[in-house]
Parts: structure tokens; sequence; C-alpha cells
């Protein structure tokens, strides 16, 4: 099939029962989702791979930029006699700007098309990598410069989740999307690895200003493949109709209505404890194995980790969709998906915080990176559970529900890394910070099997979605 036919417009329009479309335009939670058929444009399957593979290679390039500096922070302080606390003061400075955009980044994705906003925001952030030595290099504070950078990094960034959501929910069947989604994820993995491993080779032999540069260069011919082999051409602008006229997104009112809902509260609560131990491990592991274990290569706890996490986020993906396809008919399909959700994030966030209790007690080297390891492999199928929950619940505003999501984990890991740290520095001992990131797990997955659901809430826009 051609791509210029696969954004064709669609005609087909939705029948909803009559008590939606009035004042309330909202669904109780309990309606039967069933009842409406939903047509859009959905991508054939070779072309599903395609962008599987681009979106995959993007994400990995996204991890390469964001950690190229936290890479190069100790060769730039030497440079720029920055201490510590300034090199703190740069680094951190994306994680500020990447709070801001998620819901932006998220609604714009609904309205226009997440492919036009990832192309968009890659650009716009391969830029800003690719000119961080000439910006470090001006006649103004290096410092500034170099935070003011970093902030806008992370505002251009801070669009990309939430519109692969938007995109997966308007373009992949609902059979596809977890494998979509996990393969996804585990670019980012790649990404570490990548920037780690050739990033400190490059760092080593040719400065960090190499970093910068052949970093913003794989991502500016990430952008220009996209361009001239998936999007050049194409419209794929959305807009969703009802009966109240044309709507893209979700005015205020709709979006308290949303929160009214238990399911939708749930998924975000779980997703914020989730993304707030991921940071937090993240953050303080590298610390926990220089402590505990001095004398030992330190890249080995920076590695295995995430090579395990890969493969695991493939599988998890996997996994998702096998399950999914087997159901027979709309209600064995969502019951399964019910139970998927459920089953892949209570091992995502509780299975593996028993892994991460094993660390509470003294072990060798080679059992502590193996106890890590299978903590955060399991930490990835959140990619399969809750993260994939959201383009059920609302498909058509997707990218602002998952931005408002990713806000929300953001803020929250800045607030558990800062208090790791607190209870690292006055206990002088690790094993408080384990029991809060097992209790935090805990709650949040609890909080999501009670009160978790899969049906789909967005019924306002059941009328009518077009392809311009």
């Amino acid at each position: 099939m051609a791509l210029g036919q696969i954004f064709g417009e669609i005609n087909n329009s939705f029948e909803v029962n009559d008590k939606y479309l009035n004042n309330e335009d909202f669904a109780p939670n309990g309606t039967a989702v069933e009842e409406i058929e939903q047509r859009t444009a959905k991508w054939p399957r070779p072309l599903v791979r395609k962008w599987t593979v681009m979106l995959f290679l993007g994400t990995c390039l996204l991890y390469c930029a964001r950690m190229a500096m936290p890479i190069c922070a100790v060769s730039m302080a030497t440079t720029f006699g920055w201490t510590k606390t300034q090199s703190g003061m740069v680094i951190g400075g994306f994680f500020w700007g990447y709070c801001f955009t998620q819901v932006l980044g998220g609604h714009a994705s609904d309205r226009l098309g997440g492919e036009r906003v990832l192309l968009l925001s890659t650009t716009s952030w391969t830029a800003i990598t690719a000119c961080t030595p000439l910006l470090a290099r001006l006649n103004f504070s290096p410092l500034t410069s170099m935070t003011v950078a970093r902030f806008f990094m992370g505002l251009l960034q801070g669009v990309h989740y939430p519109s692969l959501a938007s995109l997966c929910s308007q373009r992949v069947v609902e059979g596809e999307r977890g494998f979509l989604m996990s393969t996804i994820g585990s670019g980012s993995y790649m990404g570490t690895l990548m920037v780690g491993g050739l990033g400190s080779m490059i760092l080593e032999h040719y400065g960090w200003e190499s970093v910068f540069y052949c970093t913003g260069l794989l991502s500016g011919l990430w952008s220009l493949t996209v361009w001239g082999f998936l999007l050049r051409g194409q419209k794929c602008k959305v807009q969703m109709h009802s009966s109240h006229g044309s709507i893209s997104g979700l005015s205020k009112e709709r979006w308290l209505k949303m929160f009214k809902q238990p399911s939708v509260c749930a998924m975000v609560f779980a997703h914020l404890c989730c993304c707030s131990t991921n940071y937090t491990l993240m953050s303080w592991l590298p610390t926990f194995f220089q402590d505990t274990f001095p004398h030992t290569k330190g890249w080995v706890c920076n590695v295995i980790p995430w090579l395990v996490a890969i493969p695991s986020a493939l599988f998890g993906g996997i996994i998702s969709d096998h399950l999914i396809q087997q159901g027979f008919g709309i209600a064995s399909v969502r019951k399964i998906m019910q139970h998927v959700f459920l089953l892949l994030q209570f091992m995502s966030m509780v299975v593996s915080s028993v892994f991460i209790l094993f660390l509470c007690r003294p072990l060798s080297f080679p059992s502590a990176v193996g106890f890590i390891s299978v903590a955060v492999g399991l930490a990835t199928l959140s990619g399969s559970g809750v993260s994939l929950n959201v383009q059920d619940l609302a498909p058509s505003c997707a990218g602002a529900l998952f931005g408002f999501m990713n806000m929300c984990g953001a803020f929250a890991g800045l607030v558990l890394v800062y208090v790791s740290g607190y209870l690292i520095e006055v206990t002088n001992s690790w094993v408080n910070v384990f029991h809060l990131i097992a209790v935090v797990n805990t709650v949040g997955v609890s909080v999501f099997i009670l009160f978790g659901d899969d049906r789909r809430i967005d019924l306002w826009n059941f009328s009518q979605v077009t392809v311009v």
C-alpha cells in the first residue's frame, strides 16, 4: 500500500447513544465501550515495522543526547573550573525543563499528529546538542549558557514520550501496541549503553566536544531519514468532531470529569510511583556500588543491568500483544487486557521490589549485580502495563494524558531522589532507601489493582474522526 493512501480521508462516523451526547458529555466508567466502533487511519503492518525501527533509533539517540552532559561533566568542570554544585546545576537544568512540556507536547500530538511533533522536537534538540560546544565557548558565562541550553533541551525532549503515546493510539491497532511501546522503551537503555560505552571512548580520545558533535550528527541524520522516507508529502493532522463541533484535546471541564474516574486516577498514581522509584534507582545505584564495593570495576554495574533491561522490555511487549490477541470477541479481549495490565504492573513494581530488598543484607558483588539486574529487568514491564493503559482509557487524548502522567512522575522523581539522598546522609545506610522504594512501589500497584481498568472513557469524542 502506498504511503499516500495511508493518511487518506476517513469518512466513517460513530453513533453514540443520545445519553452520552447531552449536557453530560461524558460516559460513566461502567459504560460498554464495545457498542461503539472506531475507525481511524491505522498504519498497515509493514509501515508499523518501519516506524518501530525508526522510533527505537530515535529514542536511543534521545538518550545519547540526554546523557552526553553527565558523561562530559567532569571534563567540562575541569575546563571551565566548575565546582560539583555548579556541575549539578547544569545537569539538573534538564529535568526542570523536562517537566514543563509534557502536557503541551501530548496535546499538540493529539491535535496535529505525533509524527510531526516528534520530528520537530528532535530537529530542535539536535541543533542544541550539536551547538553545545559553540555555546560553551562564547564570550559569555559557560555556566549560564550550559544551564540554559540544558533547560531548553529538557523542554524539547519533554514532548517525546507523550507524542509516542499519542502516535501509538492513533496509528497502531490494539494488538500491536505492546511490542511497539516496549521496543521504543528499550531504545532508552540502548542509548544509555551507547553513550556510556562509545561516548566514553570518544571523550577519552577526542575530547568532550566530540561527544556532542557525534550525537548531534547522528540525530540530524535520523530527522532527515524520517522526513525524506516516511513523512515528506504526507498529511497527518488529526481532527476529532462531535455533536458539539470540532474538538482537539481536552477542555477544562473534560479534564475535571476525566479525573473523577477512578481508573484514571489509579493509572496516574501508579505511573507516578513507578517513575519516582526508577529515577531513584538510576540516580543512586552507581553510588551504592561505589560505596559498598569500592574495589570492583564500576562499569559492570553500569552496563549489565541495562543489557538485561533491553530483552526484558521486548519480552514484556511480545507477551502483552500475544495474550491480548488470544481473545475472541471484544468482551474477551477487554477482559484479557485488564488482567495483562495488572499482571505486568505487579511484576514491574512488586516482584522487582523483592529483589531490591535483597540488597539490604550483606552480599557479594556478583550477587548484588545479579539482583539489581533482575529488578531493573522486571521494572521495564511497566512499559507494557500502566504506560500502555492510557491508550485504552483515552486514545483520543492519550498524548495529553500521558504527558500529565509523565510530568507528575518527573516531579515525584525529583522529590524521591532528594529524600533518598537525605536518608543516606543522615542514616549512613542504604537499607532505608531500599525500603522506601519497596513501600512506594507496593502502594502504587495496590491502588492500580483496586481501581485500574481499561474501558474507554473519552466517549465525548465519538462522532467523527477525520485525517485532513
